[in-house]
């Protein structure tokens, strides 16, 4: 049971990143016909949501772009910050819709902000936890309870982080067609595969933590305990 569980996320976690690189670097072959880059727009974006704090800068590291609420920092991959494709203009709007919620406040998002501590605190107990317990170095009910809570958090953190990503996309698909930056149904369309795409890989985060959760919480509800 274990093994499936394992095989089974693992091969979620693929083919969801999978889908995204082959998405991206498809629509990273097409360019937008408004000619911006993806920091032009970034900029256009932010301007005109009132927001002019926030410090837009490259990054030599590919599909690692982000919003970085703590230092108000705006971060593209240097494919995207200076790419006119369609991928580019997608990924830096999407980054501009974490800016906004930001800026409002938006509530999952400060949820998220809020709970990353207690993520930094349980992540290295899922990876060290087990081998402790396969080392007989902790008994066998608390390593259970401690592995409960551990992937409770992250399981938790995983499903905040789906209204905040799904909802930036959603910005950026309106925004980018309110200012004219996509001209055409058929860029739209690919502007909005590509954010989808994108969008799987935090399903895929989701469900292999909600997994691990239920391996570990359904045997303290039930009692019996594994030898596999």
């Amino acid at each position: 049971m274990f093994l499936l569980i394992i095989l089974g996320t693992f091969a979620i976690s693929l083919w969801a990143a999978a889908r995204v690189k082959s998405v991206y670097h498809h629509y990273s072959q097409i360019p937008a016909s408004s000619g911006a880059s993806g920091a032009e727009v970034a900029a256009a974006i932010l301007e005109r949501a009132g927001i002019r704090d926030v410090e837009i800068v490259p990054q030599p590291e590919l599909l690692a772009d982000h919003y970085d609420p703590l230092h108000k920092r705006l971060v593209l991959s240097e494919e995207n910050y200076h790419g006119t494709s369609l991928a580019a203009l997608g990924v830096s709007a999407h980054e501009c819709g974490h800016a906004i919620q930001h800026k409002i406040a938006y509530a999952p998002l400060q949820w998220r902000m809020a709970s990353i501590g207690a993520v930094n605190f349980v992540n290295p107990m899922v990876t060290w936890l087990p081998l402790l317990g396969f080392l007989h170095l902790i008994p066998w009910r608390p390593l259970l309870v401690l592995m409960t809570f551990a992937w409770g958090v992250i399981m938790l953190f995983n499903l905040i982080t789906l209204p905040v990503e799904f909802d930036a996309s959603n910005r950026a698909k309106q925004i980018l067609a309110g200012m004219g930056f996509i001209g055409t149904e058929e860029e739209m369309r690919g502007v909005r595969k590509t954010l989808d795409a994108a969008g799987w890989t935090y399903v895929a985060a989701f469900i292999t933590s909600l997994a691990y959760f239920l391996w570990y919480l359904l045997p303290l509800l039930f009692g019996g305990r594994r030898d596999d």
